[in-house]
């Protein structure tokens, strides 16, 4: 009996003989390579970033440290580097400079300082730059490197990633016939470099994606996928609106025959017609 049934699994519907392949094993040697391309996957980013800040703290330390007095400095006293010791004194001392630049009297200073700096010729003009700048980075209200737009470049159907910096004004704006935008193009995989376009508004395509997954796209060449956020018009309501849209405008149009049609019927009572 269980012969019988087994030979019926065996075959089709159309009664003929089915063949059945037995699954592929995975031999010991591709388990292997699997394992450790996935140790690979996981340890290298969680590397990668400890040895980058750990670049960073060392290089902060280098510079800031040996400004230590002796007396003041805690290595002198320990037989072993403090690691982060430059980095929090850095912090420290700007934290510091911020609360003097608060006050009427460290505004004061600083209106020295730079009353001394516009009149170096070559200086002034750098500090000025980088003033602006930060100031117009750092700025909570502006959108700078906030939204990320798709454009075509560097020809049409070709698209690339950008980032808006500012709105165009001044006399840029006031020579164009249009709306213009002022965007970075960056460069791969080293977004720091990259081209200053300005842009009509009208040919930018505005995402929803953030600056993050935007500057993850940029880096990985393409790699790492944006994931869409966007939310989808269920076609019932997409249908919806158009009926909507096509009755609001059947409604504008009889009123405004009515309106003819009554117009029409005074210049007739009046005569005019």
């Amino acid at each position: 009996m269980s012969e019988t049934g087994n030979s019926r699994n065996d075959q089709d519907s159309d009664g003929q003989p089915q063949l059945i392949i037995p699954p592929k094993k995975t031999s010991f040697v591709t388990k292997l390579r699997n394992y450790f391309l996935a140790g690979i996957v996981i340890t290298a980013p969680i590397s990668l970033t400890i040895y980058l800040t750990w670049l960073f703290i060392d290089w902060v330390d280098r510079q800031v440290t040996p400004l230590l007095p002796s007396p003041y400095n805690p290595e002198t006293y320990l037989p072993f580097s403090i690691p982060g010791l430059g980095l929090l004194i850095m912090v420290v001392f700007l934290t510091f400079v911020g609360f003097v630049a608060a006050n009427l009297f460290g505004r004061t200073l600083i209106s020295l300082g730079e009353r001394l700096v516009n009149r170096m010729p070559v200086v002034r003009t750098l500090y000025n730059a980088f003033k602006q700048i930060l100031e117009t980075v750092l700025q909570s209200s502006s959108q700078s490197f906030r939204q990320v737009v798709m454009l075509e470049y560097p020809r049409r159907g070709v698209w690339a990633v950008a980032f808006v910096t500012a709105d165009t004004t001044g006399e840029i704006a006031r020579r164009g016939d249009q709306e213009l935008i002022n965007i970075f193009l960056p460069t791969t995989p080293n977004p720091t470099s990259g081209f200053l376009l300005i842009v009509p508004k009208r040919d930018l395509i505005f995402l929803d994606m953030s600056v993050e997954e935007a500057a993850k796209f940029i880096i990985s060449a393409g790699v790492i996928m944006p994931e869409d956020v966007g939310v989808a018009i269920p076609a019932d309501a997409s249908a919806d609106g158009e009926a909507q849209s096509a009755a609001g405008l059947a409604a504008a149009d009889t009123d405004q025959s009515d309106a003819n049609t009554g117009r029409k019927n005074n210049l007739l009572a009046k005569g005019e017609v």
